[in-house]
């Protein structure tokens, strides 16, 4: 196997699961129904940033590899 330039493989700090759960919360935030909040109880999702970091939060909750919470 071949990488780059060097012999040291790059890690992924996300798995492939992780993107795809991020990658259907994208898809309900272009569709208007992505909700926020305990349970969806709360608003419609507003931003790109907010539907991202909601994407990962289930990613977390599945146990799916995803670097923790910055502080």
């Amino acid at each position: 196997m071949q990488f780059g330039g060097n012999d040291v493989a790059k890690k992924r700090k996300y798995s492939r699961s992780a993107g795809s759960d991020v990658k259907s919360e994208m898809h309900r935030y272009k569709k208007c129904t992505a909700k926020s909040g305990k349970g969806g109880k709360g608003g419609k999702v507003k931003s790109r940033k907010q539907a991202i970091a909601i994407g990962l939060s289930k990613a977390r909750k599945k146990g799916k590899k995803v670097p923790k919470k910055r502080s």
